[in-house]
């Protein structure tokens, strides 16, 4: 397939490797040129702007951080709206809001294009391992397009209908989920250090045991080890996606009180200079506030 590919953070470099390795013909462009030096050295183009990177394609994908570049990329002067050909998909990566996501569906069918959300889960070593599970929401037809793409990104792709938006809220759901995991993970790693246990104790006792799974493994260990600075996914990025799914939820008029729990020790870990850190350090703000830190 011609592909271009737009955003290439940690993750989009990945999975932009992965569309490379899989025999598509790729066009790359990102703000920052030299972002894109290791995939031109094996074969893809550089494109100068948004525009070309999709003249001619088949399929521009966009794995950009927040709504903001997703909006700007799309509806910006020259942007994918105006430069997208018509009968072309924008298959949408990154973590987006709902109503970004359904205002966008709605502006390429009006240009003739389409638009499938297809989000990702997984930390950018999976990514450039073609190891991410991907959420698919989109009409029929041009998901079965996008098919060729997706096996070689990921290892599963989960279907989410035919709504665009359906994709969203799986993705912004799953991180919720997986943010109350950390929150409460520093909150009883704080509890069991106040009185006196070592926190790899407490950890092997999590892991071994009813909560024997990736997430409480990998982040337990995070923060059992204190490795914040080697950042999957950042505070400042948890935070984007902890007032997206509070957007989320208030449009759908569903009350998500852990929510506020997480964006709350997220803003207090930012206001400490951990913004960039792991969004692990979620815990570490706990310790904080509980004396040990």
């Amino acid at each position: 397939m011609k592909v271009g590919f737009i955003g290439l953070g940690r993750m989009g470099r990945g999975i932009a490797g992965r569309v490379q390795h899989g025999g598509h013909d790729l066009v790359v462009y990102n703000r920052t040129r030299e972002k894109a030096a290791e995939l031109a050295k094996a074969g893809a183009t550089i494109a100068d702007s948004i525009a070309g990177a999709s003249a001619g394609r088949d399929v521009v994908i966009t794995m950009l951080a927040d709504d903001a570049a997703l909006n700007q990329v799309a509806r910006g002067d020259a942007g994918l709206l105006q430069s997208l050909p018509k009968g072309a998909i924008h298959l949408v990566m990154g973590t987006h809001g709902v109503e970004i996501v359904r205002e966008l569906e709605q502006a390429h069918a009006r240009a003739q294009q389409t638009l499938v959300a297809a989000p990702v889960l997984g930390r950018p070593d999976a990514a450039a391992a073609g190891q991410l599970g991907i959420v698919v929401a989109g009409a029929s037809d041009a998901v079965n397009r996008c098919r060729p793409l997706l096996e070689v990104i990921g290892r599963r792709t989960f279907e989410a209908g035919i709504k665009p938006e359906g994709a969203t809220a799986i993705k912004l759901a799953n991180n919720f989920t997986l943010a109350c995991a950390i929150q409460a993970m520093g909150e009883a790693f704080s509890l069991v250090r106040r009185y006196g246990v070592q926190p790899q104790t407490f950890y092997d006792v999590l892991t071994e045991g009813l909560f024997a799974s990736i997430a409480y493994k990998g982040y337990g260990k995070i923060i059992v080890d204190g490795t914040y600075d080697q950042a999957g996914f950042t505070a400042l990025l948890a935070l984007k996606d902890a007032d997206l799914v509070l957007a989320a939820g208030g449009a759908a008029r569903v009350p998500l009180p852990s929510a506020n729990a997480v964006r709350d020790r997220l803003l207090g870990a930012i206001a400490h200079g951990d913004g960039e850190k792991d969004w692990a350090v979620m815990a570490l703000e706990q310790a904080r506030s509980s004396g040990l830190d």
